[in-house]
């Protein structure tokens, strides 16, 4: 991406933690947001971007499952990666207090690294998922909060002091894409693949046991249920590697053999 005239898309409104990941990953670009992540996907492929921003795992809750779902089959790939701290903290408007919240605003995933919070503050309030958590803001009224980045500035509404996560140390793992039809990168520190193999006793050892007779460092692996095959489940897998060498070229070739279905999702 060069100069001024490339565009990224991702999640918004303005302020969602997608918009802050963006422009760190693409500071030159114009960012062009979009309302949930299927219409993310949307825009890379029409060209109405040249490069998009997801959110793919959480340390606290895991893959974004719905974005691990469209990598797999849209005409999109990453192709850089970065982790983000999560600073959340609970918005009021001016002049509300906890005893006046009867619900809870955010995203699903900030819901979730908050609950501890939540089951103790603000235990009776219902919980309501939003497309992000910026978009919790304009829903604030004088009987809700909402749960937003540190970063967020609005006017009359305030934020928490502190951060209310349940666990401070928290990241989300942000994927720079571009569309896979302009080609995988050639090179790269890491390369995420999804994988589906025989439904039976052995065949995931099998599919990794290449790596480890190759002394390839396994880093992330996650399971997700295939909707038209009861029982059956694809394989998320992260590992070290340049695919440019020899070696992990040949682990990542006997790793296709073995399996049914087999995507190469990103080379960062």
């Amino acid at each position: 991406m060069t100069g001024g005239a490339s565009r990224a898309v991702c999640l918004g409104p303005a302020g969602s933690y997608s918009e802050l990941a963006a422009t760190l990953l693409c500071p030159d670009a114009e960012i062009l947001m979009r309302a949930n992540f299927s219409a993310v996907f949307d825009a890379l492929e029409r060209g109405e971007a040249d490069r998009a921003v997801i959110p793919i795992e959480n340390s606290i809750q895991g893959g974004v499952l719905q974005n691990l779902d469209l990598l797999e089959t849209r005409d999109a790939c990453a192709c850089r990666e970065m982790r983000l701290r999560i600073d959340h903290r609970l918005a009021l408007r001016e002049g509300v207090r906890l005893s006046d919240v009867t619900r809870v605003y955010s995203h699903e995933q900030a819901i979730g690294q908050c609950s501890h919070y939540l089951d103790r503050v603000l235990p009776n309030a219902e919980r309501i998922f939003t497309q992000s958590t910026a978009k919790s803001l304009a829903l604030l009224d004088a009987h809700s909060a909402g749960i937003v980045g540190a970063h967020i500035r609005a006017k009359g509404v305030v934020l928490s002091a502190e951060n209310i996560a349940d666990e401070k140390n928290n990241f989300t793992q942000f994927f720079l894409l571009r569309r896979r039809s302009e080609g995988l990168p050639a090179r790269g520190n890491t390369v995420f693949f999804s994988a589906v193999c025989e439904h039976r006793p052995g065949s995931l050892l099998g599919l990794l046991q290449g790596f480890s007779e190759r002394a390839i460092n396994l880093t992330r692996i996650e399971s997700r249920p295939i909707p038209a095959v009861p029982g059956e489940y694809r394989f998320f897998i992260e590992i070290d590697g340049d695919p440019a060498s020899a070696n992990v070229r040949a682990a990542l070739e006997e790793a296709r053999s073995r399996c049914s279905s087999f995507r190469i999702l990103g080379i960062y």
